[in-house]
């Protein structure tokens, strides 16, 4: 593959949309669609730059016997699907602070302890190049609406059990299904 350019083609508030064209191994000529958080990429070295967008929230309660999901409609599927908690890193706010007030807004619990952090990786890596930070811990608190009236989101503890059969009635966000599949499984 060989960088040959990219162009920025719409300019929204919260996403850029680009076309990166390159080359293939075998000469011929690919244009790329992709949309970013960044509103000025103009090279191939800031597709992949260190910066990390988001984070996502894998909670449990403290006993580890539930874990915490939102079902949440999201418009580009036009439908409610569940997910973990996740929300933008502010501007000069660590992964941990950005964690603590998302799952505050968006449940009314407390991050109580943080017991994992994950390597960044991509939220989805086929149109776009934003990075996330996971989270792994602990929270307790009694849940609340979401505080953002932009935001249709509803917050539930699930068992193990519960997962098990949600997970073949539901749609869920790819990572969030994968990780249920296995943490209800234990």
């Amino acid at each position: 593959m060989k960088f040959k350019s990219i162009q920025k083609i719409l300019g929204g508030k919260f996403i850029t949309r680009y076309d990166i064209q390159y080359e293939t191994a075998s000469g011929k000529i690919k244009n790329y669609e992709m949309i970013s958080r960044n509103k000025n990429l103009t090279s191939f070295e800031e597709l992949h730059d260190g910066r990390v967008d988001a984070v996502v929230m894998i909670m449990h309660d403290r006993d580890d016997e539930n874990i915490l999901l939102s079902r949440e409609f999201r418009m580009a599927p036009g439908e409610w699907v569940y997910n973990f908690p996740a929300g933008l890193i502010d501007k000069g706010e660590d992964a941990a602070s950005a964690a603590a007030r998302e799952l505050r807004e968006e449940t009314g619990l407390h991050l109580d302890r943080i017991d994992d952090i994950w390597l960044e990786s991509y939220s989805a890596v086929g149109l776009s190049n934003e990075k996330n930070i996971v989270i792994v811990g602990k929270a307790s608190g009694e849940i609340l609406p979401s505080d953002n009236e932009l935001e249709e989101i509803e917050a539930f503890w699930y068992s193990k059990a519960e997962i098990r059969a949600l997970l073949r009635a539901a749609r869920f966000a790819a990572r969030t299904q994968a990780y249920c599949a296995l943490w209800s499984r234990k």
